[in-house]
């Protein structure tokens, strides 16, 4: 019985910690923005340019190689000249020199691979690029955290804001609210520019569009191609059908 009970309990435990996370975006009313995705290579390689600047410093993206980025319309000398900063040969992985540990105990977590990123938070938030696209422009100014910042869509964040420079430093707007039995209760209401960064907010939330395009398109760099091929293949399907229909009627025309 004792054991019984043990399990039941342990159960209940990790029933808890797994639905922790989801009572916390429920209890946030977190929404998240759409992600304006362009995959044109103008769009891109700006992309390429930020995640190679302010991404690859930390993270790697060791299941993509730099020589992909031909795809997007770069050459090798393009490449080697203005974004192979962690490797010696364009043909390399993008990866970097901060090792596991040492991220793990500056930042509390050792950063992610950002390979397949988007996809990853697509199975747990509904839309990865759309969560990436929210998190990169929700970060605000937080003395209480180790880093001095914290995020709106990932609170209590051990990553700092890299980008900080461009956007401009955020701050809360905290407003006081009954909880309906007469307690007062604090909540962030938004977010607002304290100091004014590099960019207009219409210029970062562009270029943080382009970052998160290139993100996801280099988790799966065939998909605008396999996209165009699908719709090919559903044409052909669709002439196929009428030309099928066409041949049964002709079959059947003199059939009583």
């Amino acid at each position: 019985m004792r054991t019984m009970t043990k399990i039941l309990r342990s159960l209940a435990l990790a029933g808890s910690v797994m639905l922790a996370p989801l009572a916390a975006h429920a209890e946030g009313e977190l929404h998240l923005d759409k992600a304006p995705l362009q995959f044109d290579n103008a769009s891109l390689q700006n992309g390429a340019k930020l995640f190679v600047n302010y991404c690859l410093n930390c993270h790697s993206a060791s299941n993509f190689r730099y020589n992909k980025l031909e795809q997007i319309g770069l050459n090798d000398d393009q490449i080697r000249d203005n974004l192979l900063f962690t490797a010696d040969k364009v043909g390399e992985q993008m990866k970097v020199a901060l090792r596991h540990e040492d991220g793990k105990a500056w930042f509390g977590a050792a950063p992610p691979d950002l390979t397949l990123i988007a996809r990853a938070r697509a199975s747990e938030a509904g839309s990865g690029p759309d969560w990436l696209y929210t998190y990169l422009r929700k970060f605000y100014r937080d003395d209480s955290r180790p880093t001095g910042w914290n995020n709106l869509v990932f609170p209590n964040v051990g990553m700092p804001h890299v980008l900080w420079e461009l956007q401009g430093e955020q701050v809360p707007k905290i407003v006081t609210k009954d909880d309906g039995h007469g307690n007062q209760t604090s909540i962030i209401e938004g977010l607002e520019i304290a100091v004014p960064g590099k960019m207009s907010k219409d210029e970062y939330d562009e270029n943080i569009a382009d970052l998160v395009s290139f993100i996801t398109w280099m988790g799966e760099p065939a998909q605008e191609t396999r996209k165009t091929i699908g719709w090919f293949v559903l044409a052909v399907l669709a002439v196929l059908a009428v030309l099928t229909y066409l041949l049964k009627r002709a079959f059947w025309k003199d059939v009583h």
